[in-house]
């Protein structure tokens, strides 16, 4: 199933929109990938408290409508620390999780190929501890130009402290799409866009969850999102593609399997 939309919101230097599909001749591209639910196979911050304090994680979701994301994780990290839980415990936990041979093999096949020359960017709502602790244990720790996602880092008792990206107390974002408060997507996207001229010929967008919606707002019909489906961002391109603007065509996947293929047209 293929979805479009047309109006102008290219915000940084692009080369001019051409025909969108599979087939555009590129030489040079950019695959952006959210990481919960899109590169890997679960989400990051719910699984090491579904592993290690299944407790923790029920008081998460039921605090999740009034606590801001980061911050709920950020205090039920230092709850697990309070309770004996080791640096050690955390790292086997993310070891474990879900993620798909057919995502890594298509990732590492894509990046391998000369032509076109494909670069790599990470813009997720995690952290800078999870996400290179899964990728290295998949092999994938060279994947991305840059990961940007929240800071982390162990203290030396073995906390994990987390805080927000956007500091709550400094300038915040402006954007007006709905990205949490940590993170505008689309503000990054576009920071790195503009700091790696010149522009790209393709960009591809792998996302799952509503806040990858602002980002794939910034794309031009010469871009592809691949949004996977029955999550939050299917939902938005549905109810809000069309009079939001969205230019890139739109294809959507279940199973990581379904992103190899994909990326074999690349």
């Amino acid at each position: 199933m293929l979805v479009s939309a047309s109006q102008t919101i290219a915000s940084h230097p692009r080369p001019s929109d051409s025909s969108a599909d599979m087939d555009l001749k590129v030489e040079r591209q950019l695959i952006v990938f959210d990481f919960d639910w899109s590169l890997a196979d679960q989400d990051s911050d719910r699984w090491i408290f579904e592993v290690l304090a299944p407790d923790l994680r029920r008081k998460m979701k039921t605090l999740k409508d009034e606590v801001q994301w980061t911050d709920l994780v950020a205090s039920s990290l230092r709850e697990l620390h309070a309770r004996g839980t080791p640096r050690e415990s955390i790292e086997d936990a993310l070891k474990t999780m879900p993620f798909h041979p057919a995502m890594t093999r298509a990732v590492k096949t894509l990046k391998a190929k000369v032509n076109p020359e494909t670069k790599f960017l990470c813009l997720s709502n995690a952290n800078s501890v999870f996400i290179p602790t899964i990728l290295k244990e998949k092999g994938l720790e060279d994947l991305f130009e840059e990961i940007t996602t929240n800071p982390a880092e162990w203290d030396p008792s073995g906390l994990l402290k987390l805080r927000r990206r956007i500091d709550p107390s400094g300038p915040q974002h402006n954007c007006k799409v709905g990205c949490s408060p940590n993170m505008c997507k689309g503000e990054e996207l576009d920071s790195f866009l503009a700091r790696h001229l010149p522009a790209f010929d393709r960009v591809v967008y792998i996302g799952d969850g509503s806040n990858d919606f602002c980002p794939i707002l910034r794309l031009r019909s010469s871009d592809v999102v691949l949004c996977r489906r029955y999550r939050g961002l299917q939902g938005r391109i549905e109810r809000e593609g069309k009079t939001a603007g969205l230019k890139a065509h739109v294809h959507y996947w279940a199973g990581a399997w379904e992103v190899e293929e994909l990326f074999q047209q690349l």
